[in-house]
């Protein structure tokens, strides 16, 4: 976590990656990556940080458009989205963002004491 934090958050987003180095062959300079950002926040509950997670969570929820969709990336200097739009993987991830934090017993616990689809069929 420490790691992602001092590497990857620019601006309160997580970027994918640090593109300064021109190694993927792309010019330096993408936005941050909203499913990266919406996975600081399920780390943060996983951690017990779930005040950080929730803030985290809405200031994402802030970036929707006017019909609550969202794109792969944010341009915090811009204060646009930027990328693939709409984006699946990013409102994957606002979901599980969501159904993390409203958990009480948290994602991890919640996830290995229910029983599997199997199990229950």
């Amino acid at each position: 976590m420490k790691a992602i934090e001092d590497e990857l958050l620019q601006d309160g987003f997580v970027l994918r990656y640090r593109t300064e180095t021109g190694a993927d062959g792309l010019p330096a300079g993408e936005g941050a990556f909203l499913a990266c950002s919406f996975w600081l926040a399920d780390n943060y509950v996983l951690l017990g940080r779930r005040a950080e997670a929730q803030i985290l969570f809405e200031r994402l929820l802030s970036l929707r458009n006017d019909v609550g969709l969202l794109a792969e990336e944010y341009d915090p200097h811009l204060k646009r989205q930027v990328g693939n739009f709409p984006q699946a993987f990013t409102h994957i991830a606002l979901i599980n963002t969501a159904y993390n934090l409203v958990k009480s017993e948290g994602p991890a616990a919640q996830r290995a004491d229910a029983p599997s689809e199997a199990a229950r069929a």
